[in-house]
């Protein structure tokens, strides 16, 4: 195989993984504070024998990052729906028991009181422990997190917090996150802000994502093209000096 083969395929593995990830953006297009993950690629140049115009360029795989903008916010009216504004990030305690970090403020109350997300994890307060809701009580939640009710007063504070290196976390599937080995401590954020009654939706944005995968579809199938015309090219040659 030669280096215009190699070229083609380097291409087309990395736009398959390009896709893989871009599908994962579009299947989670309506997952509450969800944040896109983008693939990084970079031009490799291998140096020829012949001079510049023997150099070949390919692509490299460089992995993918978190695209963290903001996603927009939309007003359910549900006490207990919140949504942050700002770059801090809500944590749970996974039914696993693992501590992940997540933006889904989509939070109910499980039937030992605790407050937990739809799915169940447990939301930490700002010192790292659940949060438990007394029976009955309709709980008011300030922009600083902090949770009241009108029988309890103060019950406790919501933890939004700072994870330094969020790019190195790995995903857990729902939007959460959880702490490679050796990750820096997370500390409470102050800049991060509370809107009770909201929900912050996915930054994904459905058509714009949907006319990538179309870009690395088309891209993908070029790359292919072109191997198999090289391929049929080298067959052909091959045929012509076998009658020689």
């Amino acid at each position: 195989m030669d280096s215009s083969n190699y070229v083609s395929l380097s291409l087309a593995s990395t736009l398959w993984r390009s896709l893989d990830i871009s599908a994962n953006n579009m299947a989670n297009a309506n997952t509450a504070g969800f944040k896109a993950e983008r693939s990084l690629t970079e031009s490799y140049n291998s140096k020829g024998n012949a001079g510049p115009e023997d150099d070949v360029s390919y692509v490299l795989d460089k992995g993918s990052y978190l695209d963290d903008r903001q996603g927009s916010l939309t007003k359910t009216s549900n006490p207990l729906d919140v949504a942050l504004n700002g770059d801090g990030w809500l944590a749970y305690t996974t039914p696993e028991g693992q501590t992940a970090f997540g933006r889904d403020g989509r939070l109910t109350v499980d039937p030992q009181g605790n407050l937990v997300t739809l799915t169940g994890n447990k939301v930490l307060d700002r010192g790292g422990a659940p949060i438990a809701i007394p029976p009955g009580e309709k709980i008011t939640i300030s922009r600083d997190g902090t949770i009241s009710g009108p029988n309890s007063g103060t019950i406790g504070t919501l933890g939004m917090f700072t994870v330094p290196d969020i790019q190195s976390f790995n995903r857990l599937g729902g939007g959460l996150f959880a702490a490679p080995g050796g990750a820096p401590a997370f500390t409470p954020s102050d800049t991060t802000q509370v809107a009770q009654g909201f929900v912050e939706e996915s930054n994904v944005q459905p058509v714009v994502e949907m006319t990538r995968m179309m870009d690395i579809q088309r891209s993908y199938e070029r790359a292919v093209k072109l191997m198999d015309e090289q391929n049929t090219l080298r067959q052909e040659t091959l045929r012509r000096l076998g009658k020689v």
